[in-house]
């Protein structure tokens, strides 16, 4: 199968429309206030998760995702919407995990009415909640790469808007579309970069070999 035939298909969501409808209709519930997460919030939240190093138990990462303890009529409820949650999450690195970009929720060209904008600024916004909610981990191995992978979420996010120098990176549609356009694939950098061991210097390594190989053919001798 084609690689791009196969991303195409790991990058499906695992939930159908009734059930991110289902997620979508209770994250706009007037229950849980205008300061709730959309649900584009929440899958950038949960993308950032699983790109996490750290492990986070669900109770906790469900407080911090609606900022207190969430409104559920009932238990079954809460099992209900917990689960559609984690299995976004878990889809994420799922596909991440083989090598694959994610598919984003929005599309990277712009619209007049500022809809696709907003979309993106809402989900890295999300994102860069999931990285504070376990600063320690994610800077944790080689602090200026990682901070310089995340620089994008962070100029979109809008959360960073006072400092100049974030908000000259989208200065104008042209650049703000351009760094979106980079995000999947950031984001599976990231993943991979706390997942696979750095490779040692070139040289030194080889180097080391020979002369263990060396030692060797002497105790033959």
């Amino acid at each position: 199968m084609p690689e791009a035939q196969d991303d195409a298909i790991d990058s499906q969501s695992p939930l159908d429309d009734d059930a991110l409808a289902r997620l979508d209709d209770y994250l706009a519930s007037e229950r849980l206030g205008e300061e709730a997460p959309d649900l584009i919030g929440a899958h950038g939240y949960l993308v950032a998760l699983a790109v996490s190093p750290g492990e986070m138990p669900p109770d906790v990462w469900l407080e911090e995702l609606f900022e207190g303890e969430p409104p559920f009529a009932d238990a079954a409820e809460r099992d209900e919407i917990r689960g559609l949650l984690e299995a976004l999450k878990a889809n994420a690195g799922s596909i991440m995990e083989r090598g694959h970009r994610i598919e984003l929720p929005f599309d990277t060209e712009l619209d007049e009415d500022g809809e696709m904008a907003a979309a993106i600024e809402d989900w890295c916004a999300g994102f860069m909640q999931g990285v504070f909610v376990d600063e320690a981990a994610w800077f944790s191995q080689d602090e200026a790469h990682v901070a310089a992978l995340l620089l994008p979420f962070m100029a979109l996010s809008g959360l960073f808007d006072d400092e100049p120098e974030m908000a000259e990176l989208v200065a104008d549609e042209a650049q703000f579309s351009a760094l979106a356009g980079q995000l999947a694939e950031l984001t599976l950098d990231l993943y991979l970069h706390f997942r696979v061991p750095p490779e040692p210097p070139k040289g030194k390594g080889s180097a080391t070999k020979k002369r263990a190989g060396s030692g060797k053919r002497g105790g033959k001798r």
